[in-house]
């Protein structure tokens, strides 16, 4: 896919119940949803969302999740710098109940849309959106006490760049020092990958997870990234651990969007979720 057309798929989903409990904040210069231990954290834990960012629910519950066990403190900064995808997309794309809703009328109601996801699309290209979650993450490693570890979790769009931060030309001179901008990070449905580029040379471990049956980030994927590891390893390189985890049925969103009513959606939400925290629990 051409990543300028984005991936119609990452706007379909269900919307969840319940309400965010941390507050927004400044921080580093990007308004940010703050939530956990801010006294004596054991890490920090960094989300980056997929297009629809503070505006949906879903992402700031996610990160109410990963600091319910006071052990972490969670950021989810707004890297779309107040311009998320426009949740109006959610009455067609995301509905409550998808079971309800006719496939005429969600077709006919996101080609109606089309013209502003495509719009939004070109205010969020490649290069900017990048130096604003590299230049983010570099001024909070910076910030940040050297004993203090930091991981990211990328959802989808977000995805991306979590795999992209763990790379080698992505490290920091600091203290006279070259340093990662993340010490572990997890990537769970990550859309619009570029490869081998985006996979290229990690530093730090990466956990990974894949729709089996995600029409928006194929299966496949997962075993391209394998194979420029493997080809990696065969050079002489020197890898982190990375694993690989597969989901059923995994529709493209599962560990955001996944419908919590059906009880096999509900499994991928929970399961990703405990990926997660057991792969940062291991790591920071």
């Amino acid at each position: 896919m051409d990543p300028s057309t984005g991936c119609n798929e990452c706007i379909k989903g269900t919307i969840h119940a319940g309400l965010p409990l941390g507050t927004e904040e400044t921080i580093h210069g990007l308004n940010t949803y703050v939530i956990g231990n801010r006294t004596n954290p054991r890490g920090i834990i960094v989300i980056y969302s997929d297009i629809f960012g503070l505006l949906l629910p879903n992402n700031k519950l996610i990160a109410d999740a990963y600091a319910k066990s006071g052990e972490w403190l969670v950021y989810l900064p707004d890297f779309f710098n107040g311009d998320p995808a426009p949740l109006k997309f959610a009455d067609v794309a995301i509905p409550v109940d998808a079971s309800k809703q006719s496939a005429l009328a969600k077709y006919s109601g996101l080609l109606a849309r089309a013209p502003s996801i495509i719009m939004w699309m070109s205010r969020h290209k490649e290069a900017p959106t990048n130096k604003v979650c590299m230049d983010w993450l570099e001024a909070l490693r910076r910030a940040t006490p050297p004993t203090r570890k930091i991981g990211i979790a990328g959802f989808c769009w977000g995805g991306k760049y979590a795999l992209r931060v763990t790379r080698e030309a992505n490290m920091v001179d600091l203290d006279g020092k070259r340093v990662p901008l993340v010490d572990a990070a997890v990537a769970l449905h990550p859309s619009n990958l570029v490869l081998p580029g985006d996979a290229e040379n990690p530093v730090v471990p990466i956990s990974c997870g894949w729709g089996l049956e995600d029409i928006g980030v194929k299966i496949e994927t997962k075993a391209k990234i394998e194979a420029i590891h493997a080809k990696a390893k065969e050079a002489g390189a020197t890898l982190p651990e990375i694993e690989h985890r597969v989901y059923k049925p995994g529709r493209h969103g599962f560990a955001v969007r996944g419908n919590p009513d059906d009880p096999a959606e509900r499994k991928c939400l929970e399961d990703s979720e405990k990926q997660a925290l057991e792969w940062f629990a291991r790591w920071l």
